[in-house]
Protein backbone atom coordinates (compact mmCIF):
# COMPACT_ATOMS: atom_id res chain seq x y z
CA UNK A 1 0.00 0.00 0.00
CA UNK A 2 1.43 3.77 -0.97
CA UNK A 3 0.06 7.41 0.19
CA UNK A 4 -1.49 8.78 -3.24
CA UNK A 5 -2.48 12.13 -2.14
CA UNK A 6 -2.99 14.39 1.28
CA UNK A 7 -5.71 16.49 0.89
CA UNK A 8 -7.08 19.23 3.15
CA UNK A 9 -11.05 20.37 3.94
CA UNK A 10 -11.87 23.21 5.79
CA UNK A 11 -15.26 23.83 7.49
CA UNK A 12 -16.07 26.96 8.86
CA UNK A 13 -17.45 26.06 12.76
CA UNK A 14 -18.41 29.69 14.06
CA UNK A 15 -15.54 30.41 16.56
CA UNK A 16 -12.67 28.62 14.10
CA UNK A 17 -12.17 26.37 11.44
CA UNK A 18 -11.79 23.28 11.53
CA UNK A 19 -9.32 21.60 9.44
CA UNK A 20 -9.79 17.82 8.17
CA UNK A 21 -6.82 15.91 6.68
CA UNK A 22 -7.14 13.12 4.45
CA UNK A 23 -4.76 10.60 3.22
CA UNK A 24 -5.76 8.45 0.60
CA UNK A 25 -4.07 5.21 -0.52
CA UNK A 26 -3.39 2.76 -3.99
CA UNK A 27 -5.66 0.62 -2.02
CA UNK A 28 -8.32 2.83 -2.10
CA UNK A 29 -7.86 3.10 1.88
CA UNK A 30 -8.60 6.21 3.18
CA UNK A 31 -7.88 7.50 6.88
CA UNK A 32 -8.66 10.96 8.39
CA UNK A 33 -7.55 13.38 10.93
CA UNK A 34 -7.73 16.44 12.51
CA UNK A 35 -5.41 19.82 12.08
CA UNK A 36 -7.60 22.76 13.85
CA UNK A 37 -5.72 25.54 14.74
CA UNK A 38 -7.31 28.65 15.86
CA UNK A 39 -6.33 31.24 13.61
CA UNK A 40 -3.97 29.57 11.82
CA UNK A 41 -5.64 27.45 9.45
CA UNK A 42 -4.02 28.13 6.41
CA UNK A 43 -1.00 28.21 7.86
CA UNK A 44 -1.72 24.60 9.01
CA UNK A 45 -2.85 23.80 5.40
CA UNK A 46 0.90 25.01 3.87
CA UNK A 47 2.82 22.89 6.24
CA UNK A 48 0.28 20.02 5.21
CA UNK A 49 1.21 20.79 1.35
CA UNK A 50 4.87 20.12 2.10
CA UNK A 51 4.19 16.94 4.26
CA UNK A 52 2.18 15.60 1.40
CA UNK A 53 5.22 15.81 -0.99
CA UNK A 54 7.21 14.08 1.84
CA UNK A 55 5.19 11.18 2.22
CA UNK A 56 3.68 10.31 -1.48
CA UNK A 57 4.45 7.16 -2.20
CA UNK A 58 5.51 5.75 1.49
CA UNK A 59 3.71 2.93 2.94
CA UNK A 60 0.79 4.68 5.44
CA UNK A 61 1.31 1.49 7.85
CA UNK A 62 4.91 2.40 8.89
CA UNK A 63 3.85 5.01 11.62
CA UNK A 64 6.46 5.17 13.74
CA UNK A 65 9.30 5.45 10.91
CA UNK A 66 7.49 7.91 8.90
CA UNK A 67 6.66 10.51 11.88
CA UNK A 68 10.41 9.81 13.02
CA UNK A 69 11.94 11.06 10.15
CA UNK A 70 9.41 13.67 8.92
CA UNK A 71 9.92 15.40 12.82
CA UNK A 72 13.48 15.16 12.65
CA UNK A 73 13.61 16.03 8.95
CA UNK A 74 11.99 19.24 9.35
CA UNK A 75 14.80 21.11 10.50
CA UNK A 76 12.58 23.56 12.69
CA UNK A 77 11.08 21.75 15.46
CA UNK A 78 8.03 22.42 17.55
CA UNK A 79 5.74 25.21 17.60
CA UNK A 80 1.61 24.78 17.35
CA UNK A 81 2.11 25.02 13.30
CA UNK A 82 4.82 22.01 12.39
CA UNK A 83 2.93 19.65 15.43
CA UNK A 84 -0.55 20.48 14.36
CA UNK A 85 0.20 19.61 11.46
CA UNK A 86 2.37 16.13 12.37
CA UNK A 87 -0.52 15.39 14.56
CA UNK A 88 -3.14 15.57 12.18
CA UNK A 89 -1.32 13.01 9.52
CA UNK A 90 -0.16 10.50 11.79
CA UNK A 91 -4.22 10.31 13.21
CA UNK A 92 -4.72 9.77 9.87
CA UNK A 93 -2.43 7.24 9.29
CA UNK A 94 -3.47 5.29 12.46
CA UNK A 95 -6.72 5.45 10.90
CA UNK A 96 -5.48 3.53 7.53
CA UNK A 97 -4.14 0.83 9.40
CA UNK A 98 -7.26 -0.05 11.54
CA UNK A 99 -9.36 0.32 8.32
CA UNK A 100 -6.90 -2.35 6.67
CA UNK A 101 -7.26 -4.23 9.55
CA UNK A 102 -11.24 -4.17 10.17
CA UNK A 103 -10.28 -2.51 14.08
CA UNK A 104 -10.98 0.47 16.29
CA UNK A 105 -7.82 2.38 16.85
CA UNK A 106 -8.28 1.20 20.29
CA UNK A 107 -7.20 -1.93 19.71
CA UNK A 108 -4.25 -0.80 18.15
CA UNK A 109 -2.85 0.37 21.51
CA UNK A 110 -3.86 -2.40 23.40
CA UNK A 111 -7.12 -2.79 23.12
CA UNK A 112 -10.17 -1.16 25.45
CA UNK A 113 -9.69 -0.77 28.96
CA UNK A 114 -13.55 0.75 29.29
CA UNK A 115 -16.24 1.20 27.11
CA UNK A 116 -17.36 5.01 28.24
CA UNK A 117 -15.49 8.24 29.26
CA UNK A 118 -16.16 10.87 31.74
CA UNK A 119 -17.14 13.75 30.28
CA UNK A 120 -17.20 17.22 31.39
CA UNK A 121 -18.77 20.03 29.21
CA UNK A 122 -17.96 23.37 27.36
CA UNK A 123 -19.66 25.81 25.41
CA UNK A 124 -22.75 25.55 27.15
CA UNK A 125 -22.34 29.08 28.64
CA UNK A 126 -22.98 30.14 24.81
CA UNK A 127 -24.32 33.94 25.28
CA UNK A 128 -24.53 34.03 29.04
CA UNK A 129 -23.51 37.24 30.59
CA UNK A 130 -25.22 37.67 33.63
CA UNK A 131 -24.45 34.81 37.32
CA UNK A 132 -28.31 34.36 36.32
CA UNK A 133 -27.50 33.76 32.91
CA UNK A 134 -24.56 31.27 33.84
CA UNK A 135 -26.44 29.62 36.22
CA UNK A 136 -29.88 28.99 33.79
CA UNK A 137 -27.04 27.73 31.49
CA UNK A 138 -25.62 25.07 33.91
CA UNK A 139 -29.05 23.72 34.78
CA UNK A 140 -29.92 23.12 31.17
CA UNK A 141 -27.17 21.57 30.77
CA UNK A 142 -26.89 19.32 33.95
CA UNK A 143 -30.64 18.38 32.87
CA UNK A 144 -29.06 17.07 29.43
CA UNK A 145 -26.92 14.41 31.49
CA UNK A 146 -23.23 15.94 31.98
CA UNK A 147 -21.97 16.03 35.09
CA UNK A 148 -19.34 18.25 34.58
CA UNK A 149 -18.76 21.62 33.55
CA UNK A 150 -15.93 24.02 32.07
CA UNK A 151 -15.90 28.02 31.85
CA UNK A 152 -13.68 30.72 31.84
CA UNK A 153 -15.02 32.97 34.03
CA UNK A 154 -12.33 35.69 34.41
CA UNK A 155 -13.51 38.12 30.83
CA UNK A 156 -10.48 39.67 29.56
CA UNK A 157 -8.27 39.85 31.89
CA UNK A 158 -4.68 40.28 31.18
CA UNK A 159 -2.16 39.18 34.01
CA UNK A 160 -3.86 41.22 36.89
CA UNK A 161 -7.57 41.36 38.36
CA UNK A 162 -8.37 43.67 40.89
CA UNK A 163 -10.77 43.14 43.51
CA UNK A 164 -14.21 44.44 42.04
CA UNK A 165 -13.94 42.23 39.03
CA UNK A 166 -12.71 39.28 41.16
CA UNK A 167 -15.77 39.55 43.10
CA UNK A 168 -17.72 39.34 39.82
CA UNK A 169 -15.98 36.27 39.15
CA UNK A 170 -16.89 34.48 42.49
CA UNK A 171 -20.58 35.49 42.13
CA UNK A 172 -20.81 33.98 38.97
CA UNK A 173 -18.99 30.44 39.65
CA UNK A 174 -21.14 30.91 43.06
CA UNK A 175 -24.38 30.80 41.39
CA UNK A 176 -23.26 28.11 38.66
CA UNK A 177 -22.43 26.30 42.23
CA UNK A 178 -25.90 27.09 43.39
CA UNK A 179 -27.55 26.24 40.68
CA UNK A 180 -25.92 22.59 39.68
CA UNK A 181 -25.19 21.40 43.54
CA UNK A 182 -22.56 20.10 45.20
CA UNK A 183 -22.41 16.72 42.72
CA UNK A 184 -21.57 18.07 39.52
CA UNK A 185 -17.96 18.32 38.86
CA UNK A 186 -16.53 22.43 38.30
CA UNK A 187 -13.64 23.41 36.00
CA UNK A 188 -12.55 26.60 36.15
CA UNK A 189 -10.32 27.50 33.03
CA UNK A 190 -7.90 30.25 32.69
CA UNK A 191 -6.19 30.63 29.47
CA UNK A 192 -3.32 31.59 30.35
CA UNK A 193 -4.24 35.24 31.59
CA UNK A 194 -2.94 35.60 35.48
CA UNK A 195 0.99 36.79 36.40
CA UNK A 196 1.82 34.29 39.69
CA UNK A 197 0.59 36.77 42.20
CA UNK A 198 -3.00 36.95 41.14
CA UNK A 199 -3.50 33.25 39.92
CA UNK A 200 -2.57 32.33 43.39
CA UNK A 201 -4.82 35.09 44.80
CA UNK A 202 -7.14 33.36 42.38
CA UNK A 203 -6.92 29.95 42.86
CA UNK A 204 -7.31 30.46 47.15
CA UNK A 205 -10.58 32.40 46.34
CA UNK A 206 -12.20 29.99 44.02
CA UNK A 207 -11.41 26.55 46.41
CA UNK A 208 -14.30 27.46 48.50
CA UNK A 209 -16.77 26.03 45.39
CA UNK A 210 -14.29 22.90 45.26
CA UNK A 211 -13.36 23.04 41.10
CA UNK A 212 -11.60 19.98 39.99
CA UNK A 213 -9.07 21.58 38.64
CA UNK A 214 -7.74 25.93 38.01
CA UNK A 215 -6.64 25.19 34.11
CA UNK A 216 -3.56 26.84 33.03
CA UNK A 217 -3.74 30.26 35.44
CA UNK A 218 -0.37 31.53 33.76
CA UNK A 219 0.93 31.99 30.26
CA UNK A 220 2.20 28.91 29.14
CA UNK A 221 5.47 29.59 28.29
CA UNK A 222 7.10 29.79 31.65
CA UNK A 223 7.34 26.80 33.65
CA UNK A 224 8.92 28.49 36.97
CA UNK A 225 5.97 30.24 37.48
CA UNK A 226 3.80 27.68 36.98
CA UNK A 227 5.60 25.20 39.41
CA UNK A 228 5.23 28.45 42.05
CA UNK A 229 1.35 28.67 41.41
CA UNK A 230 1.15 25.08 41.95
CA UNK A 231 2.98 25.09 45.19
CA UNK A 232 0.46 27.56 46.57
CA UNK A 233 -2.57 26.66 45.84
CA UNK A 234 -5.09 25.22 47.17
CA UNK A 235 -6.79 23.43 44.07
CA UNK A 236 -5.17 21.50 41.31
CA UNK A 237 -3.22 22.07 38.49
CA UNK A 238 -4.14 21.25 35.20
CA UNK A 239 -1.88 22.27 32.28
CA UNK A 240 -0.73 21.07 28.56
CA UNK A 241 -3.05 22.63 25.58
CA UNK A 242 -0.35 24.76 24.42
CA UNK A 243 2.65 22.10 24.88
CA UNK A 244 4.23 20.27 22.38
CA UNK A 245 5.32 16.49 22.73
CA UNK A 246 6.94 14.90 24.99
CA UNK A 247 9.86 17.63 25.59
CA UNK A 248 7.01 20.00 26.55
CA UNK A 249 5.88 17.65 29.37
CA UNK A 250 8.53 15.75 30.89
CA UNK A 251 10.04 19.25 32.65
CA UNK A 252 6.63 19.50 34.04
CA UNK A 253 6.12 16.25 35.72
CA UNK A 254 9.66 16.47 36.40
CA UNK A 255 9.12 19.63 38.87
CA UNK A 256 5.46 18.37 39.75
CA UNK A 257 4.07 21.52 38.06
CA UNK A 258 0.52 20.04 37.23
CA UNK A 259 -1.96 17.65 38.70
CA UNK A 260 -3.31 17.16 35.63
CA UNK A 261 -2.00 17.13 32.35
CA UNK A 262 -3.69 18.11 29.21
CA UNK A 263 -1.86 17.37 25.68
CA UNK A 264 -4.22 17.67 22.75
CA UNK A 265 -4.12 14.61 20.12
CA UNK A 266 -4.27 17.52 17.10
CA UNK A 267 -1.76 19.59 18.29
CA UNK A 268 1.20 17.43 20.84
CA UNK A 269 2.33 14.69 18.20
CA UNK A 270 -1.06 12.64 17.77
CA UNK A 271 -2.50 9.62 19.12
CA UNK A 272 0.95 7.74 20.01
CA UNK A 273 3.01 10.38 21.51
CA UNK A 274 -0.66 11.38 23.87
CA UNK A 275 -0.22 7.45 24.96
CA UNK A 276 3.32 7.98 25.73
CA UNK A 277 2.68 11.34 27.87
CA UNK A 278 0.00 9.25 29.60
CA UNK A 279 2.83 6.91 30.48
CA UNK A 280 5.31 9.53 31.76
CA UNK A 281 1.96 11.25 33.74
CA UNK A 282 1.18 7.85 34.94
CA UNK A 283 4.51 7.09 36.53
CA UNK A 284 4.22 10.61 38.95
CA UNK A 285 0.27 9.68 39.64
CA UNK A 286 -0.92 12.69 37.49
CA UNK A 287 -4.09 12.62 36.02
CA UNK A 288 -4.13 12.38 32.27
CA UNK A 289 -7.20 14.71 30.86
CA UNK A 290 -6.56 15.52 27.35
CA UNK A 291 -7.64 18.56 25.67
CA UNK A 292 -10.11 18.95 22.90
CA UNK A 293 -12.71 21.74 22.34
CA UNK A 294 -12.57 20.49 18.76
CA UNK A 295 -14.39 18.85 15.68
CA UNK A 296 -15.56 15.19 15.08
CA UNK A 297 -11.77 13.63 14.20
CA UNK A 298 -10.38 15.59 17.28
CA UNK A 299 -12.59 14.15 19.59
CA UNK A 300 -12.80 10.31 17.67
CA UNK A 301 -9.44 10.22 18.64
CA UNK A 302 -9.49 11.35 21.80
CA UNK A 303 -12.14 8.68 22.27
CA UNK A 304 -9.90 6.11 21.29
CA UNK A 305 -7.09 6.83 23.45
CA UNK A 306 -9.94 7.43 26.32
CA UNK A 307 -10.67 3.49 25.87
CA UNK A 308 -7.61 2.21 26.05
CA UNK A 309 -5.54 4.60 28.46
CA UNK A 310 -5.73 3.22 31.63
CA UNK A 311 -5.23 6.89 33.52
CA UNK A 312 -7.55 8.56 31.30
CA UNK A 313 -9.34 10.75 33.42
CA UNK A 314 -11.77 13.38 31.38
CA UNK A 315 -13.20 13.69 28.02
CA UNK A 316 -13.46 17.39 27.08
CA UNK A 317 -16.25 18.34 24.79
CA UNK A 318 -18.63 20.72 23.54
CA UNK A 319 -22.19 20.42 24.90
CA UNK A 320 -23.45 22.25 21.66
CA UNK A 321 -21.99 23.50 18.48
CA UNK A 322 -22.53 24.74 15.50
CA UNK A 323 -25.94 23.43 13.28
CA UNK A 324 -23.77 21.80 11.02
CA UNK A 325 -21.77 19.58 12.83
CA UNK A 326 -23.90 16.64 13.13
CA UNK A 327 -23.61 17.15 8.78
CA UNK A 328 -20.10 17.30 7.64
CA UNK A 329 -19.29 13.95 9.25
CA UNK A 330 -20.89 10.73 10.13
CA UNK A 331 -20.21 11.61 14.14
CA UNK A 332 -22.83 10.30 15.94
CA UNK A 333 -22.29 10.49 19.88
CA UNK A 334 -24.13 8.93 23.30
CA UNK A 335 -23.67 10.76 26.67
CA UNK A 336 -25.25 8.73 29.24
CA UNK A 337 -27.61 9.60 32.16
CA UNK A 338 -24.74 9.56 34.37
CA UNK A 339 -22.61 12.18 32.20
CA UNK A 340 -20.07 9.49 30.28
CA UNK A 341 -19.59 9.55 26.93
CA UNK A 342 -19.86 6.34 25.14
CA UNK A 343 -17.41 4.95 22.66
CA UNK A 344 -18.72 4.67 19.71
CA UNK A 345 -18.00 1.10 17.74
CA UNK A 346 -16.89 1.36 14.33
CA UNK A 347 -14.16 0.71 12.35
CA UNK A 348 -10.38 3.33 12.39
CA UNK A 349 -11.47 6.17 14.21
CA UNK A 350 -15.30 5.59 12.77
CA UNK A 351 -15.81 8.68 10.98
CA UNK A 352 -16.58 9.33 7.08
CA UNK A 353 -16.93 12.85 5.75
CA UNK A 354 -19.61 14.96 3.53
CA UNK A 355 -17.75 16.41 1.34
CA UNK A 356 -20.70 18.25 -0.14
CA UNK A 357 -22.34 19.55 3.38
CA UNK A 358 -18.33 20.41 3.76
CA UNK A 359 -18.39 22.34 0.84
CA UNK A 360 -21.31 24.66 2.04
CA UNK A 361 -19.65 26.31 4.92
CA UNK A 362 -16.28 27.36 3.85
CA UNK A 363 -13.56 29.03 5.38
CA UNK A 364 -14.62 32.40 7.63
CA UNK A 365 -11.98 34.37 9.36
CA UNK A 366 -12.46 33.84 13.24
CA UNK A 367 -10.32 36.21 15.19
CA UNK A 368 -9.83 34.92 18.82
CA UNK A 369 -11.31 37.12 21.14
CA UNK A 370 -10.12 36.31 24.32
CA UNK A 371 -8.41 39.71 25.48
CA UNK A 372 -10.40 41.79 23.32
CA UNK A 373 -13.81 40.81 24.20
CA UNK A 374 -15.36 40.29 27.53
CA UNK A 375 -17.71 37.62 26.33
CA UNK A 376 -15.57 35.82 23.54
CA UNK A 377 -17.44 32.31 22.68
CA UNK A 378 -21.07 33.27 21.76
CA UNK A 379 -22.49 31.13 18.92
CA UNK A 380 -25.70 31.92 16.94
CA UNK A 381 -28.69 30.97 18.48
CA UNK A 382 -29.64 28.25 16.49
CA UNK A 383 -27.21 26.36 18.02
CA UNK A 384 -28.22 22.66 18.65
CA UNK A 385 -26.53 20.00 20.36
CA UNK A 386 -24.71 17.15 18.25
CA UNK A 387 -25.46 14.43 20.81
CA UNK A 388 -27.97 11.84 21.68
CA UNK A 389 -28.46 13.09 24.71
CA UNK A 390 -29.68 11.75 28.27
CA UNK A 391 -29.11 8.43 27.14
CA UNK A 392 -27.61 4.91 27.89
CA UNK A 393 -26.08 2.33 25.46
Amino acid sequence: MKITSVDTFVVDFYRTNLVIVRVSTDEGIAGLGEATLEGKERAVQGALAELAEAVTGLDPTRIAGTMYELARDWYWRGGPVVMTALSSLEMALWDISARELGVPVARLFGGATRDRVRAYANGWFSGARSPEDYAAAAARTVATGFRGLKWDPFENHDLVIGSRQLDRVLAQIDAVRSAVGPDVELFIEGHGRFDVRHAILVAREIAQFQPVWFEEPCPPDNLDALVDVRRASPVPIAAGERWFGRQGFVPALARQAVDFVQPDVTHAGGLAELAFISTLAATSYVGFAPHNPSGPLSTAATLQLGATLPNFRYLEIMATDVPWRPDVTSERLTLTEDGDVVVPPGVGLGIELNLEEIARHPFTPHPLRLFDDAVYDIRPPDERSFFNLGADE
